[in-house]
């Protein structure tokens, strides 16, 4: 929490637009990204059912109390014979009686089958919620990543493209001083322009690409970087430790997260089985209850007479209350089938997860092994569409090459370029998507990978 308070300080205070790696951006990411806000709310939601689920097995307590007045006006008549004379006696009388009640009931489950499955059932989706979350974390780290060098990808297109077109407008000024002297027909000044015009095009393009790239990467972290860390020149390219497809399956059925997930899911969707069972067995609660009703009264006569009248009943009462179920229409045996169906989904889902994730694992090891392999032929190959280029410049400054040769070299370079850097970025996603199969996609795997960054290039280097 500490870490998390001054890395949201440093965030708050750093300038607008900044020069950042991949881990500032990831650390960024932590704070703005509404996904990882979104599973983290969700998580501390879930964190409530298991004192939900033991509120029901601890005592039920509750209490009532009142006070009332009244002010009642009673009429009565009545008839008498005294000396041989009917006489007719009457008259309103009138009390004003003050009640007080109040009572205090406690009930305590004693027996109750799904109350108790439902609290073993709470651990598991408190579990399952962290497990989740953890899922969410290391997701954002795999898409931080992608949207990371997504814009470096973009910049080097631009950049390559940016070369481009001013290598083919040279090109076109010189084509167009030969062809005015005779040296060339004009076929290679056409040539030459369309090259120039179609460069021109793809910068457009490449630049349409590197904004929405950088919308992308900001959609994740709430800004845009002025400027990202690219990867060095002497970036290691490490074959994955343990050096064997199976064991990297091994361990991401042990490890990987949303694995992890999937068998809390079919758990708890078991325990709702053992629940709906449950409507078929007994309830025993323990009932005690104690109420104390008093009132104070005095009633007037017609005559003037007043009479006082005080009551007060105090009783306690303690006792058993078990509810057996006879008949509910069908409706638990319904729920039964209902949560087992449920629970053969989730067995199914869980069995699509180890599959999926087994193919996930061996997938990113291939990649991995794959990618270093193709780093390294892709270095030779832009060592040799380097060198390609200046031999066919060469031989364009002496006659021995045309100004299509030239062009051809130049689109060869331009290729070479871009597949390279991409190549490299593919490289480092391959290595981290290995960890988020075998579960270790964390906070100091980020950290590992920052270090094969060198510094943010300057902001005018890309803008421009």
């Amino acid at each position: 929490m500490r870490r998390l308070l001054a890395l949201s300080m440093a965030l708050v205070l750093a300038p607008a637009a900044v020069g950042e790696d991949l881990l500032e951006v990831f650390d960024r990411a932590l704070l703005n990204d509404p996904q990882i806000r979104e599973a983290d709310a969700v998580r501390l939601a879930n964190r409530e059912a298991k004192p939900q689920a033991l509120a029901t097995l601890l005592p039920q307590i509750s209490g009532s109390a009142s006070k009332t007045r009244d002010d009642n006006t009673s009429s009565s008549q009545s008839t008498r014979i005294i000396g041989g004379q009917l006489l007719t006696f009457g008259g309103n009388d009138r009390s004003k009686p003050d009640t007080e009640r109040w009572s205090i009931d406690l009930r305590q489950r004693l027996f109750s089958w799904g109350d108790w499955v439902a609290l073993k059932q709470a651990n598991k989706e408190v579990a399952q919620a962290e497990v989740d979350y953890q899922a969410a974390q290391q997701d954002l780290a795999q898409r931080v990543a992608t949207r990371y060098f997504d814009v470096l990808a973009a910049q080097d297109t631009v950049a390559a493209q940016d070369a481009a077109l001013e290598a083919f407008t040279q090109l076109l000024e010189q084509a167009e001083k030969r062809f005015e002297v005779g040296l060339i027909a004009i076929t290679d000044v056409q040539e030459a322009r369309a090259a120039r015009d179609t460069s021109a095009a793809a910068l457009i393009a490449a630049k349409r690409q590197l904004s929405t790239a950088q919308e992308f990467l900001q959609e994740i972290v709430g800004v845009r970087p002025d400027s990202l860390a690219a990867p060095n020149e002497t970036m290691p390219l490490k074959s994955p430790d343990p050096a064997e497809a199976n064991a990297w399956v091994e361990l991401s059925m042990q490890q990987n997260v949303a694995l992890t997930s999937s068998r809390l899911a079919a758990d708890i969707a078991r325990d709702n089985v053992r629940m709906a069972f449950g409507g078929h067995l007994p309830q025993l609660d323990l009932l005690a209850s104690r109420s104390n009703n008093s009132s104070e009264a005095t009633t007037t006569f017609e005559n003037g007479v007043s009479a006082p009248s005080v009551s007060d009943q105090d009783s306690k009462s303690i006792g058993l209350q078990l509810s057996v179920p006879l008949f509910a229409g069908g409706g638990t045996q319904s729920r039964v089938r209902q949560q087992e169906y449920l629970w053969q989904a989730s067995r199914a889902r869980l069995e699509r997860t180890s599959r999926a994730t087994e193919r996930l694992a061996r997938d990113a090891y291939l990649g991995v092994q794959s990618e270093i392999s193709r780093v390294n032929a892709l270095r030779q190959a832009l060592q040799s569409a380097r060198t390609a280029l200046q031999a066919t410049e060469a031989g364009y400054e002496v006659g021995t090459r045309t100004a299509v040769d030239v062009l051809d070299s130049r689109r060869r370079l331009v290729q070479a370029e871009t597949d390279y850097s991409r190549s490299r970025y593919d490289y480092i996603l391959n290595v981290l998507q290995l960890q988020l199969a075998a579960g270790n996609l964390d906070r100091e795997t980020v950290e590992e990978v920052n270090t094969w960054l060198a510094a943010p290039a300057p902001a005018s280097q890309i803008n421009q």
